[in-house]
Formats: structure tokens, C-alpha cells, sequence
């Protein structure tokens, strides 16, 4: 059978996906939770255990998140597709979420709220309501699983509320390893709890599509060997198709979003797609949104002449904090200075993951 729009969404791996047939969570096994212990033989006092087939504590993950009280839990997730919103609230810190394959495509939380979806009380989602998985405590941990969206344009020709969040993530310390993102607008909200907390994340060998602003929020955020890829669009008879970046760091805050060693690949058209654009919120007119991309490869997906435009013509691009430094590719060569402002060597010896999260360093030990 061919791969259907959902299927591709739930199935894209972290390198171009050809037609074909999907790929389904990883068969039942005796041993659903791999190395990490078991219901009757758990890894610490403090680990739940999710599978869908019944053979763990929960069959949900919210089931395992409610249950999971206080700080310092553990919830290992068997393989499956688990259709399902679940929200981590800001008191269940330092909490650990493991994929037990250590496979992301195994393990996926996946459902399809949208911004104009009507909620069942009245009213709509909107943004962060859309979001399937919601983390808003600090310390939190995921390794090996995919969050998704596969709310579609093309099914809900109605609803002008097209935004959905795959991933929403506020709290401080949140690190994202080998975990996978998948949406269509607005896919990764990498975001703070409030204006005057500067709330760090690290996303690590992780991988990321959407198609309009699929990377966003006020976050101080690094992300060290992530792949970006823009989809193709049907829907538009022209570009941009869309963006890859909208940060909306707050004025005060010396960091925002810094991409590090990463790539940036496409399966639209060339020079479809921006880098980035500028999100200034309502909520904070007076963000000024930080990106910094450096090391990295673009691809031709990228328009070269001018990567970056203006969400809005109240606060354009140029007035922000964006730069870039040694990229590579042809999404990055240097057609126009003035529409690619790099930084210097001596700037780019502080455009670091140890300048950026400070005192936190989610890379060791990992």
C-alpha cells in the first residue's frame, strides 16, 4: 500500500523517507521493556512501566505520568503507538521518560489536536492547547521517543487554526535525546513558563519536520547534531512554503535558540523554504528573538538570497538577534552580506552549549 500523509508523518525517519510502506511500531515481545527491568523486576523503586498490550503498570502514558507523584520518577515505555495527549505538570520534576528499544520510531505518542479544533466544552484548542504532549516541569528527560502531531490541513479544509504542536516543553533542564518531532505548523514549542523565566532545554541527535515556523518559542535552547527537514507542500502555488526557526526570546534574555552541528534538509522544491522569521508575540511586543546557526549544513531547500523574512512588518528581521557562522551547503553560501549577518571569531568562541545552559551540562554522562 502506499505510505498515506499520516502514515509518512508517523513513520518519517531521521533521513529523507521514500515512498513506500509504513513503518509500524516494533512487534510484541517477551520482553517489552529490554534491559530496563520489568513490574517484577524493576530498574528502582521509582519506575513505572507503560506498554500497550497490557504486560506493564500502565497501558497509558498519562495513565504513568498521573500516577507518577513527586520527584525523581522513571517511566519506561514499551513499544507502541499511543494515541493520547498527556501533560507533565510543573511538580513532577526530574522525571525520566525512556523508549525501552532505544529506538524512537518504536515508541510514539501521537495525536491530532489542532489550534481550531473545538474542544469538547466550547471554544477551541488554540496553540498550546493543541500540543499532544505538554512538559512544564523542570528537569525533565526523554530518551528514544517520537512525538507527533498528524492533525492534516487537507482533512479540516475549515479550520483556519492551523497550528500543531507535536511538543511543548517549558520547564528548565528539559533534555530531548535521540527523540524524534513530527508535525506540520508549529511542531516543536520549545518554550518558558512565563516572560521572566528563561526556562534551558538540550536537544541532542534529535530530528525535527514541520513546515511553517516547526521550531518555536522563547526557550533558551540548544540544539547540538539535530536534523531539520521541511516538507513539501501541495497547497501553495508559490514560496516561501514556510520556516524553519520563529524563537521569541524575550528582550531580556542574552540567549535563545543556537544550532549547533546540525543539518537542515528539505523534500520541497529548492530555495522553498526561510531559515527563520522572527516570532513577536502579542503577549511580549518587545521580544527581541535570538537564533544562532552555526557548523551546519543547509541544504538547497534554503533560500540562500534571503534566509530570513518578517512574521511581521512592525518588528523586521533585521532588528532581531540573528547570525550565523561556518555553515555549509548551498542553502548557505553568501549571495547577499547584508541578509546574512555572521558572526566573528570572537563572537562564535561564546555561541556555546556551556555558554548557553551555564551551569547545566546534559551532555555528560549521557
Amino acid at each position: 500500500m502506499p505510505l498515506s500523509r499520516r502514515g509518512f508523518l508517523t513513520a518519517s525517519a531521521a533521513a529523507a523517507v521514500a515512498p513506500g510502506p509504513a513503518t509500524a511500531p516494533a512487534p510484541a515481545r517477551t520482553r517489552p521493556f529490554g534491559r530496563y527491568g520489568s513490574p517484577a523486576r524493576r530498574l528502582t523503586p521509582g519506575t513505572l512501566y507503560v506498554d500497550p498490550q497490557g504486560r506493564g503498570d500502565f497501558t497509558s502514558v498519562q495513565a504513568a505520568v498521573t500516577a507518577a507523584t513527586g520527584s525523581g520518577r522513571t517511566l519506561v515505555i514499551a513499544p507502541g503507538r499511543y494515541r493520547e495527549t498527556v501533560a507533565v505538570d510543573a511538580g513532577r520534576t526530574e522525571m525520566t521518560w525512556i523508549g525501552a528499544s532505544g529506538n524512537p520510531r518504536d515508541v510514539v505518542i501521537v495525536h491530532d489536536n489542532a489550534a481550531g479544533t473545538p474542544k469538547p466544552g466550547g471554544g477551541t484548542h488554540g496553540t498550546s492547547g493543541s500540543a499532544t504532549t505538554t512538559v512544564r516541569a523542570d528537569g525533565f528527560t526523554a530518551r528514544w521517543i517520537t512525538f507527533a502531531n498528524d492533525w492534516l490541513r487537507a482533512d479540516h479544509p475549515d479550520v483556519t487554526g492551523t497550528q500543531a504542536v507535536a511538543l511543548k516543553a517549558q520547564g528548565d533542564r528539559g533534555a530531548f535525546l535521540h527523540c524524534r518531532f513530527l508535525g506540520h505548523q508549529d511542531t516543536l514549542y520549545a518554550d518558558s513558563p512565563a516572560l521572566s523565566v528563561f526556562a534551558r532545554q538540550y536537544y541532542a541527535h534529535c530530528y525535527a519536520e514541520g513546515d511553517v515556523d516547526f521550531v518555536f518559542g522563547r526557550a533558551t535552547a540548544v540544539f547540538e547534531h539535530c536534523h531539520f527537514r521541511t516538507l513539501n507542500r501541495t497547497d501553495l502555488a508559490a514560496a516561501p512554503y514556510g520556516f524553519v526557526f520563529a524563537p521569541s526570546t524575550a528582550a531580556a534574555n542574552p540567549r535563545g535558540y543556537l544550532v549547533v552541528r546540525g543539518r537542515v534538509t528539505s523534500g520541497a522544491p529548492d530555495a522553498c523554504y526561510k531559515l527563520a522569521r522572527p516570532w513577536v508575540p502579542s503577549s511580549d511586543p518587545t521580544a527581541r528573538p535570538m537564533l544562532t546557526v552555526r557548523d551546519t549544513r543547509l541544504g538547497p531547500g534554503i533560500d540562500a538570497v534571503a534566509p530570513y523574512t518578517d512574521m511581521s512588518a512592525a518588528h523586521p528581521w533585521q532588528d532581531q538577534r540573528f547570525a550565523e557562522y561556518r555553515n555549509s551547503g548551498p542553502g548557505a553560501v553568501v549571495t547577499v552580506p547584508e541578509n546574512r549577518p555572521q558572526l566573528t571569531d570572537e563572537q562564535a568562541a561564546s555561541a556555546t552549549r556551556a555558554v548557553w545552559l551555564g551551569d547545566w551540562t546534559p551532555w555528560e554522562g549521557r
